[in-house]
């Protein structure tokens, strides 16, 4: 190989990994949902072997659909015998907002995280910042409630700090309530000057029942996490967050300001590839320029 040529080779294969590494960090996988929330699980445990494997091909199963949609349910069938053939009926759900690729890293985490909390419980929840997973043995008599309260976080108190925190938060909450129930697909996102809130109800539940749900979680968050700046309430078929932010403006819930964001991290992966690749090829000019003058002085 001509000695002017590999340096050429050597700047284009740095060009390519320094082109991918861009591309990756400038859109991440955020590891906070992948973080554990709460667990719950159910104290009675599967009494026979093939109930174990069932509940690993319904893992399976919903692992399989998390790369293509955010919510999904499947029964999983269990015994040969149609008279004592039983089912596990499980369900997986990410936040609307969040990227397939994030769901589908988020979903695949928690089944190994429910044999290691649950073990071998015959129903059992998990529940992380960007998905949650549920599932029961069919004929488990479980207490359900659509508005139960699963679990609850309150952040730092305003001590007085945040001026007006307490009338910007049920103004977002009111701009929430009415919002979820207008929007009519289950998910909101929504901000007031400084304080930003979500909310997500089960995927199939209905707009009106839906509803029901957020304003109960409203009516929690305000009693229990009071002038708390930040809060997360989980209920069996929603659940709200939010936060305040002082100091910056929250995210716009609308998609085009994420596509704006997106593109101007494009044009910024641009312009470093281009500035690289134009010192590399500056470096191997001169390169040239200098190999060319021995020849010549030879």
């Amino acid at each position: 190989m001509d000695l002017t040529l590999k340096p050429f080779f050597l700047c284009l294969a740095a060009l390519l990994l320094l082109l991918l590494s861009l591309l990756s960090s400038a859109n991440p996988i955020n590891s906070d949902y992948n973080t554990l929330v709460y667990n719950q699980c159910a104290n009675q445990t599967f009494t026979t072997p093939p109930t174990q494997q069932t509940l690993s091909s319904l893992f399976q199963e919903l692992i399989a659909h998390s790369s293509q949609s955010k919510f999904f349910k499947h029964t999983q069938a269990t015994g040969d015998d149609d008279e004592t053939q039983t089912g596990i009926s499980g369900l997986f759900q990410c936040i609307q907002d969040i990227s397939n690729e994030e769901c589908q890293s988020c979903v695949s985490t928690l089944p190994d995280l429910s044999n290691t909390l649950c073990r071998e419980s015959v129903s059992a929840r998990v529940q992380l910042h960007g998905c949650y997973m549920h599932y029961e043995l069919d004929g488990y008599d479980s207490e359900s409630s659509n508005h139960k309260l699963m679990h609850q976080t309150c952040g730092e108190l305003s001590n007085g700090l945040a001026g007006g925190f307490e009338e910007m938060r049920d103004t977002a909450f009111a701009a929430l309530e009415s919002g979820i129930v207008m929007n009519g697909d289950g998910f909101y996102k929504t901000s007031y000057e400084a304080v930003q809130v979500m909310a997500q109800c089960v995927g199939g539940l209905g707009t009106c029942e839906c509803g029901l749900c957020v304003s109960s979680a409203v009516q929690i968050a305000e009693a229990e996490c009071g002038a708390a700046l930040s809060g997360q309430i989980y209920l069996e078929e929603c659940f709200l967050s939010y936060t305040y932010h002082p100091d910056e403006i929250p995210d716009h819930p609308h998609p085009e300001k994420r596509r704006d964001r997106n593109g101007s991290n494009g044009k910024s992966v641009a312009i470093v590839v281009g500035g690289a690749a134009a010192l590399c090829l500056g470096f191997v000019f001169l390169l040239f320029v200098k190999s060319w003058s021995k020849k010549e002085d030879d």
